[in-house]
């Protein structure tokens, strides 16, 4: 029961619509021309509907008659929180999986693009890593509830194909960062807690204290971007596989660079004091785009001081609505 012919447009369900890349794509759906005619998009947010829970899932489902999923929900944290409870992020991220790709694939979604993370690659791999060692080997160990839940996600994918030939998908952004995402000190990503912290350093004339030696690599991309690149996969993108959503190797940099870009952006001119007794983390996961580079050579990704700019600029301007 194929909800859609190839001429009628799209339904889209956005499920975490109203975190980072959600808020993204509603941007870019929304102001960058991202939404074709006759297209509905729905951005569905934890309060309207907990897909921890089957007949709530079911019953949003019911409710947008999507044609078309883009999956990214998840329960998360930040580092220390995922170490903390591992096993809560396992259970509750494998229901929240297995209740929207099911009731996608009940109700005849034509397609579903799920967001997977660059936590799930092996701990222990060689560099770069790319789509096609996803599962070798287990995850780092800080948090592998929530890793083998977004692995899941491929395997189910998999599945549906092999049994149903449904046309799900997913694809795997290394670290995302940009407006409406999580600037608590304690479990935003990165980027963002770093931002809160250097705003509230400055406002209160006392050093920066940043967790960690500042040392482990990343590859930071702009939430718009992979906004953008989002859009190419629903649209474009055929295969069952995942592709990492990345800017190249040669953008990966030690976080304690990205710390400078963040204080000369919020004009931070106080001391910067590495908190070493905390954890670091992953020191590197240098991730291949070597995949999304032969679809799309000429994409461009915004550079990190600027993305990081833009960031620092809407946290100031919409601190009272931030995610603090």
């Amino acid at each position: 029961m194929d909800s859609q012919t190839k001429a009628e447009p799209m339904r889209v369900l956005v499920t975490g619509g109203s975190g980072l890349v959600g808020k993204a794509i509603e941007h870019v759906v929304k102001q960058e021309g991202g939404c074709l005619e006759g297209e509905q998009w729905t951005f569905l947010s934890s309060k309207e509907a907990n897909l921890v829970d089957l007949q709530q899932t079911r019953a949003v489902f019911e409710k947008y008659r999507p044609t078309h999923v883009i999956h990214l929900a998840a329960k998360v944290g930040g580092l220390y929180l995922h170490m903390k409870e591992n096993l809560h992020f396992l259970r509750d991220n494998l229901r929240i999986n297995d209740n929207v790709l099911q009731t996608s694939h009940e109700r005849g979604v034509t397609k579903v693009v799920s967001c997977l993370s660059s936590c799930i690659f092996p701990d222990k791999t060689t560099y770069p890593i790319d789509e096609s060692m996803i599962h070798n080997g287990p995850p780092h160990d800080s948090n592998f509830g929530y890793s083998h839940a977004k692995r899941m996600i491929d395997i189910q994918n998999r599945g549906y194909f092999a049994q149903h030939g449904r046309r799900y998908t997913a694809v795997i952004p290394t670290n995302v960062y940009g407006p409406y995402d999580n600037f608590n000190f304690e479990n935003g990503h990165v980027l963002s807690a770093l931002m809160h912290k250097t705003y509230a350093a400055k406002k209160e004339g006392t050093p920066l204290q940043v967790w960690g030696s500042g040392t482990p690599r990343r590859q930071f991309i702009y939430s718009l971007d992979v906004a953008r690149l989002f859009l190419w996969v629903l649209r474009e993108y055929d295969e069952i596989d995942p592709i990492i959503l990345s800017v190249g190797e040669e953008e990966e940099l030690p976080i304690k660079d990205a710390i400078e870009m963040i204080a000369d952006a919020l004009d931070f001119k106080g001391q910067i004091v590495f908190d070493t007794s905390k954890s670091d983390g992953q020191m590197k996961k240098t991730a291949s785009n070597a995949k999304l580079r032969r679809y799309l050579p000429d994409f461009t990704f915004t550079p990190l001081s600027e993305g990081i700019k833009k960031t620092c600029d809407w946290f100031v301007n919409n601190y009272d609505i931030a995610r603090t």
